[in-house]
């Protein structure tokens, strides 16, 4: 008695169909990745201007406050209040003892005295760097 064996007529093919996926994935998550590194600047801010600066050279680590037109704080997206902001700084010099630097991008229409309030924060939590942000060019008042 023979047995006949029958030589299966399939061919097998590599489907390209889940590495596309993969690749367009990776696409969609660079992309929203990217955004949520700007989210962070998105507070509607009027910066006031300055006629002479100089623009930063290196990116330091910074932490950056935001004061906006009512006076309140902003950090990361959340307000926060005097106290907060100087646990974190803290925080931060304790991290990053020589190098710390703040950012303050306070609105033009603020109170200077809430600009005042995040440098005397600074001056006493040990961050000798910080920067008020203004635009390029005279100013419109």
């Amino acid at each position: 008695m023979a047995v006949q064996l029958k030589k299966s007529q399939a061919t097998s093919t590599l489907s390209l169909t889940p590495l596309i996926d993969v690749v367009f994935l990776l696409l969609i998550f660079f992309l929203v990745a990217s955004r949520f590194a700007q989210e962070d600047r998105r507070i509607p801010i009027e910066l006031p201007s300055a006629t002479s600066a100089s623009p930063m050279t290196e990116q330091p680590k910074e932490i950056v406050v935001d004061i906006d037109s009512e006076g309140e704080l902003v950090l990361n997206g959340n307000r926060v209040t005097p106290d907060a902001l100087e646990a974190e700084l803290i925080r931060g010099v304790a991290s990053n003892p020589v190098h710390q630097s703040v950012v303050i991008r306070a609105d033009r229409r603020v109170q200077f005295q809430a600009v005042v309030t995040v440098m005397d924060l600074c001056n006493r939590t040990g961050v000798a760097d910080y920067t008020v942000t203004t635009q390029e060019g005279p100013s419109e008042y």
